[in-house]
């Protein structure tokens, strides 16, 4: 498979995740021309597994997508590396352009291009991202069981986090970083699951054997920890869509930006929908899979309903090619006076 893009699509599909693939895969098997453009970037990259799949658990990120372009590929879709730089509305449809210079039209979008974690600026953090700092207990809480877990407070969702890693450990400490301590009904709930709270600024995380040891206060304080949880802000990743008028927005949570749509994934701009973390911030790979296959059923039924219209309005016009004008007409050119009785 190459990298050659075709002029045109019935759907171009921005983002090769696991939504965005399921979406194209849906397309595929409908009879529809798509087209996947993925930067290479996945959001999973640093993860040793993608957990919580039903019989897919642990696989490795790279290796569940290299699968899912296999079965995007076997149905006549294409999968195609590059970075789209911007989309502008046209009177079909849509114009894609890559940041190379390539450029292509869709009569419909898939917007599946997730969201960036903007971590807090911790010495250690991002290097650390997807090993032993983690976001999601679902994802990564039963491979830290047991452990000392540390959860360093960064918004408005970080005393829920430091609840909910309390499921998997006994030993869970709560670091409130440059975040005020708890008050009121939240430290008494710390302090009912023996959840330790720790004021003060963090200045690094201690690595010893390329392994999380602790965690270092600005005091000079280190706090054994054997992994540290952090809720990064999410932020979608949309930017190339602004010629569209799509532009994130506050999620209700506080847990970052995302682009709101309806349940099917439908925008509010005519013919574009999105699926996984660009609109959802928390799904898992599950759930995103889910998203992008109902949201590429849903980008289907809106073509066939659009060429639907169009076959209704050709009939009434005697452009069908089976109407009785249209069958007038080619007697007439074939026949001219000799049609008598036809």
């Amino acid at each position: 498979m190459t990298d050659e893009l075709k002029s045109d699509y019935d759907v171009v599909v921005a983002g090769g995740g696991a939504a965005g693939l399921s979406g194209a895969l849906m397309l595929a098997r409908a009879r529809r021309s798509v087209v996947v453009i993925d930067a290479g970037a996945p959001r999973n990259a640093p993860a040793s597994g993608v957990h919580g799949l039903l019989a897919r658990d642990g696989m490795p990120p790279a290796e569940l997508v290299e699968r899912g372009r296999a079965e995007v590929r076997g149905y006549g879709g294409q999968v195609v590396s590059g970075e789209i730089g911007a989309v502008t509305r046209e009177e079909a449809g849509f114009r894609v352009a890559l940041a190379d210079g390539r450029t292509v039209r869709a009569r419909r979008l898939l917007l599946a291009t997730g969201l960036v974690d903007e971590l807090p600026e911790v010495p250690g953090l991002r290097s650390r991202w997807g090993r032993d700092v983690l976001h999601c207990p679902y994802c990564h809480g039963w491979e830290v069981r047991d452990q000392a877990i540390g959860v360093l407070a960064s918004g408005p969702l970080s005393v829920h986090q430091a609840l909910l890693f309390r499921q998997w450990s006994d030993d869970v400490t709560l670091f409130c970083h440059t975040m005020p301590s708890p008050s009121g009904e939240e430290a008494e709930q710390l302090a009912a699951r023996g959840i330790r709270v720790v004021d003060g600024e963090v200045a690094s995380l201690e690595i010893v054997d390329d392994r999380l040891a602790g965690v270092r206060l600005n005091d000079g304080t280190v706090v054994k920890r054997e992994a540290l949880a952090v809720a990064p802000r999410m932020v979608a990743r949309i930017g190339f869509a602004e010629g569209l008028g799509l532009r994130p927005v506050e999620h209700p949570s506080g847990a970052g930006e995302h682009l709101p749509s309806d349940a099917t994934g439908r925008t509010d701009v005519p013919g574009v929908w999105v699926a996984g973390n660009v609109t959802d911030l928390t799904a898992q790979v599950g759930s995103a899979a889910a998203a992008g296959a109902n949201a590429g059923a849903q980008i289907n039924a809106d073509l066939i309903a659009e060429e639907t219209r169009e076959a209704v309005a050709a009939r009434t016009r005697g452009d069908a090619p089976f109407s009785a004008a249209s069958e007038s007409r080619v007697c007439e050119a074939v026949l001219g006076d000799r049609r008598h009785g036809l």
